[in-house]
C-alpha cells in the first residue's frame, strides 16, 4: 500500500467510523426494529434488546472486515476522481489533495456500500445472515437523512430491495434474448419474470422505515417523498406500501415544500387510481401557499390528458387566480380543451379576450393555428381582436399567421383584414413587403375597391387522409418536405 494511500485510508477510516455511530443511533430512535423477511429455520432470528449494543457490533464489524474497507474503498475514488490521469497513475497519489478536501463524500458513499453489503447477506437464500439484518436496517434509517444525493437515489434502491426481500442490485425484469447475444439458442424456452413481486414481511420492514421518514423533521420526509415519486414507478409496491396513503397526508403537509413535492407524483398516481389522485389533486389545489398554486398549473396539462373534464374546474379557477405565473400557465392549458370540446374550447378562447393581464391574451395565439382550421370563418372575431388589441407581442405572433393566410388563403385573409384597425397595419405592410415586393400595394388597392383579389401565391393542397392500407406506389421525398414544408412553414 502506497503512502498516499494509506494516508487516506486512514482518514476516511475515522471518519467512516464516527459516522457509522451516528447513523446506527439515529437508526434506532425507532425501537423495536422490524423483523428480517428471511430466516433459516434452523437458526431462529434473536433481536437485539438495546441499541447500544447494536451500535457496538456494527462497529466491531467495521474494525473486523478491513478487506470490505479497501475494495470499497478503491472502487469509490476510482468513480468519483477526475479522470485527467493515465492509465497507469495511482489516483490516490495524483488526487491525494482533492480526497483529502473530500473525505466526507467519501465516508458517505462508504456507508451506503456498507449497508448494500450488510442488505445482501441479510437476503441470501442459502443461509440469510439475521444479525446483518438489524444492523443494515439500523444503517438505512440512519442514513436517510438528506433528500439529495445518495440517500435519494441509493437509498430508494435499499428499500426497493427490502420490500422485495431480495438482494440489492438484482435484475427484476430480463431484457428479451436474442441473435446479438453469443448465447442465444433459438430453440430454447426460458421463462421470464417481468415483474416484481412484493414481500409480505418485506413490506412490513419497508413500510416501518418509511413511517420513520414521515414522522420526522423536514429533510426526511422531503426523502420520503423522492422515494414515494420513483416508487410509483413500480405499481406492484404502491398498494402494498400505502404510498397512496401517504400521498394522501402529505397532501396536507404544513410545510409547503413537502405538499410541492406530492404534486410531482400526481400523474403516476392518475394513472394509478384516479379517483384517489383527483382527491389529492382538490387538497393541492385548495391550499393558497403560492409555491403550491403554481406547482399545480405547472402540471394541469398532464391532468387534464389523465382525466379529461375533471380538470375543467381547475383551469376555471387558475384563471381567476391574481398570480401571473399561474395566469400563464393556466392559459397556455386552454388549448387541451379542443380534445374534449371544440365549441367549448373556441369559447374558451374568446372570453379571454377581454382578460386584464396580457400575458393570458399573448397565450390565445399559441391556439390561433388549430382554431382557424376549425373555425375558417372566425365568427367570433378573436383574430381581429387580438390584432386591435395593440399588444407588440401578440402582433408579432399574429403577423406570421396573417401572411401565411394571405399566401395560402386569400379570402380569409379578405375576411379578416376589413376587421383590422389600419393604424395598425403598417408593420404588416412592411414585413410583407419585405418578404415579396409589392405584395402590401395589390391589398390596398383591394381595400380601396381599385383592385382585384390577390391571388394566392402556394397552392392549397389537400391534405391526406390515411386509409389503413399500404400504397401501391409511395410518393417522392422532395414533394412528400415540400408538403410538410408547406403545412408548418408559417411557425418556422
Amino acid at each position: 500500500m502506497s503512502k498516499s494511500r494509506d494516508t487516506i485510508a486512514k482518514a476516511t477510516f475515522e471518519v467512516v467510523a464516527t459516522k457509522l455511530v451516528q447513523a446506527l443511533e439515529d437508526g434506532t430512535k425507532v425501537w423495536p426494529l422490524p423483523p428480517p423477511p428471511i430466516t433459516d429455520p434452523d437458526f431462529p432470528p434473536r433481536s437485539p434488546e438495546r441499541d447500544q449494543d447494536l451500535i457496538s457490533q456494527g462497529l466491531s464489524m467495521l474494525h473486523a472486515d478491513v478487506g470490505m474497507f479497501d475494495r470499497h474503498l478503491s472502487t469509490i475514488v476510482d468513480l468519483i476522481v477526475p479522470h485527467r490521469m493515465n492509465l497507469s497513475d495511482d489516483p490516490f497519489e495524483v488526487h491525494q489533495k482533492w480526497l483529502g478536501r473530500r473525505t466526507d463524500d467519501v465516508a458517505q458513499r462508504m456507508l451506503f456500500c456498507i449497508a448494500t453489503d450488510w442488505l445482501a447477506q441479510a437476503f441470501d437464500p442459502s443461509a440469510p445472515n439475521t444479525d446483518r439484518w438489524w444492523l443494515a436496517v439500523a444503517l438505512v434509517n440512519g442514513l436517510a437523512s438528506t433528500p439529495y444525493g445518495q440517500p435519494v437515489h441509493q437509498g430508494y434502491h435499499l428499500v426497493e430491495s427490502i420490500a422485495l426481500a431480495e438482494r440489492p442490485g438484482t435484475w427484476h425484469t430480463q431484457p428479451e434474448d436474442g441473435p446479438q447475444n453469443m448465447g442465444w439458442n433459438p430453440n430454447a424456452v426460458v421463462p421470464r419474470t417481468t415483474s416484481v413481486v412484493a414481500h409480505d414481511a418485506g413490506v412490513e420492514a419497508a413500510t416501518w422505515l418509511l413511517n420513520c421518514l414521515e414522522n420526522d423533521e423536514l429533510d426526511r420526509r422531503l426523502l420520503l417523498m423522492e422515494w414515494v415519486k420513483l416508487l410509483l414507478e413500480r405499481p406492484a409496491l404502491i398498494e402494498p406500501l400505502g404510498l397512496v396513503n401517504i400521498l394522501v397526508r402529505r397532501a396536507e403537509d404544513e410545510h409547503e415544500e413537502v405538499a410541492s413535492k406530492v404534486i410531482l407524483c400526481l400523474a403516476r398516481l392518475l394513472e394509478y387510481d384516479q379517483e384517489q389522485g383527483l382527491h389529492v389533486a382538490k387538497i393541492l389545489h385548495g391550499r393558497e401557499e403560492l409555491l403550491l398554486r403554481r406547482g399545480m398549473a405547472d402540471v394541469l396539462t398532464r391532468i387534464f390528458r389523465r382525466t379529461g373534464w375533471e380538470a375543467v374546474p381547475f383551469l376555471d379557477e387558475m384563471l381567476k387566480d391574481e398570480d401571473e405565473s399561474v395566469l400563464a400557465a393556466a392559459s397556455a392549458t386552454v388549448g387541451d380543451l379542443k380534445f374534449l370540446d371544440e365549441d367549448v374550447w373556441a369559447d374558451r378562447l374568446a372570453s379571454l379576450l377581454e382578460h386584464k393581464v396580457p400575458i393570458v391574451r399573448r397565450n390565445i395565439v399559441l391556439s390561433l393555428r388549430d382554431y382557424v382550421e376549425a373555425y375558417p370563418d372566425d365568427v367570433r372575431e378573436i383574430i381581429p381582436s387580438l390584432w386591435n388589441d395593440g399588444d407588440e407581442v401578440v402582433q408579432v405572433r399574429l403577423r406570421e399567421l396573417l401572411m401565411r393566410m394571405d399566401e395560402i388563403h386569400p379570402q380569409r385573409f379578405a375576411k379578416h383584414l376589413p376587421l383590422l384597425k389600419p393604424e395598425r397595419l403598417e408593420a404588416l405592410w412592411m414585413t410583407m413587403d419585405a418578404r415579396r415586393q409589392g405584395r402590401s400595394q395589390l391589398w390596398k388597392d383591394w381595400l380601396s375597391n381599385d383592385g382585384p383579389l390577390p391571388e394566392s401565391i402556394a397552392p392549397v393542397q389537400d391534405v391526406h387522409q390515411s386509409t389503413g392500407e399500404a400504397p401501391e406506389e409511395l410518393p417522392d421525398l422532395n414533394d412528400a418536405l415540400n408538403m410538410l414544408d408547406d403545412t408548418l412553414g408559417f411557425i418556422d
